[in-house]
Order: C-alpha cells, then structure tokens, then sequence
C-alpha cells in the first residue's frame, strides 16, 4: 500500500516580490520628480528611473529606485490629532477603504469590536503607533505586506496577541508600533487575506 505523502505548503511570497500597481508605479514617479526638483538627482538619473519606475513589475524592483532618497513625512498628516474608535454595542472600523492615517491611532473594543485596514491608507510617515484595547471583542488590525509590525509593547492579556505579520519591510514603508492590552477577547495584527487580497486586485485594476 503506497503512503500517500502531505502536499507541500505553500511558500509564503516575499513582500520584496508581489505585484505592483498602477498607484505604486505613480507614487514612485512622483517621489522621483520630486527629488530631482530638489536637486537630489540630476536629469540624467531622473530618465534613467523614471523608466525603470514605469516597468517595474514587483514592489521590490520599485524599492530599489527610492532606497537613497529621504522618506519625508506630510507635515498635515504628523499635526492630525489621534484617531479614536469605540467598539461600544455594535462595532466600529476603519478602511478598507482610502483613509489619512495619523501618527497614533487608539482602538478600544468594547462589546461590539474593532476593525482597523490599513491596505488603501495613505501615509507617509516612518511609524504609526497603534493602541489596542481588545476587551471584551477584540481588535483586528490589517496592515499591507509590505508593512512590519513592533509588538514590543503590547501586553497580551488575557485574551492574546496574534501576530500573523511577516518581518518582511520595504524601505519607507511605515511601521505599525503595537501597544495597549489583548484585554479579554484580545488582538490580532496580519496581513490580508484571500478574500481581501482579490477584493484589492479588483480594486487595483478598476483604477
């Protein structure tokens, strides 16, 4: 009788290697023009990058052309006062959809939960400090595969921290810093999954 052998499990896709869009491509180029109007490279390397900015096919590829330039952060954006979302009775969320993240977000759960995206946000800083409070129902965070979490800070609780991130980070990408308390119900911080995944390509392709 022939054992029949596990199938492999799939290898996880390195952040540094998923598909770029039509808006990274575009967030890329105007980083460029940018530092080329700031005199931090010449016209030459502007082309040179510009084209390689226009075909580039992975997040990855786009790191590269960026990694020696500053990551400056929106002065708009750092003066925006904390976001804060009550779970209360019935629940409360941020994203998916686009959003101004700022530089410190507060989450209590409540009975009802809460929901916080950051796959469509736009930000611009070097870190966001999220602080979550699972209490009774608990706080799910999403964050791009790009993105790295810091959960130094977080104090499990009873209900647990759930981190389901990889390390993997590309340059100038923020960094979610975890603090708070997995309370009763507790927190969970990934990346998105199948179904959010296509929900973005579909996203990604209508624009």
């Amino acid at each position: 009788m022939t054992a029949h052998l596990p199938e492999p499990t799939p290898r996880p896709v390195p952040s540094g290697e998923l598909r770029a869009s039509h808006d990274d491509r575009e967030a890329v180029v105007e980083q460029l023009r940018d530092a080329a109007a700031e005199g931090r490279i010449d016209l030459d390397e502007l082309d040179s990058r510009l084209e390689q900015a226009l075909t580039s096919k992975t997040y990855g590829e786009l790191a590269v052309l960026t990694a020696d330039l500053p990551q400056p952060p929106s002065l708009a954006v750092e003066n925006l006062p904390p976001l804060v979302l009550k779970g209360g009775m019935y629940g409360a969320s941020r994203g998916p959809g686009r959003w101004e993240a700022p530089g410190h977000v507060i989450a209590h759960a409540g009975v009802g939960g809460v929901s916080l995206d950051f796959t469509r946000v736009e930000c611009r800083l070097a870190e966001v400090v999220v602080e979550a409070f699972g209490e009774t129902s608990g706080v799910t965070i999403v964050i791009p595969d790009s993105w790295a979490t810091d959960t130094t800070g977080m104090d499990p609780g009873f209900g647990g921290l759930k981190d389901k991130t990889t390390p993997d980070r590309l340059p100038g990408t923020p960094l979610i810093r975890l603090t708070g308390s997995g309370g009763m119900a507790g927190v969970v911080i990934r990346h998105p999954n199948k179904r959010e995944r296509r929900k973005l390509d579909g996203n990604a392709t209508q624009s």
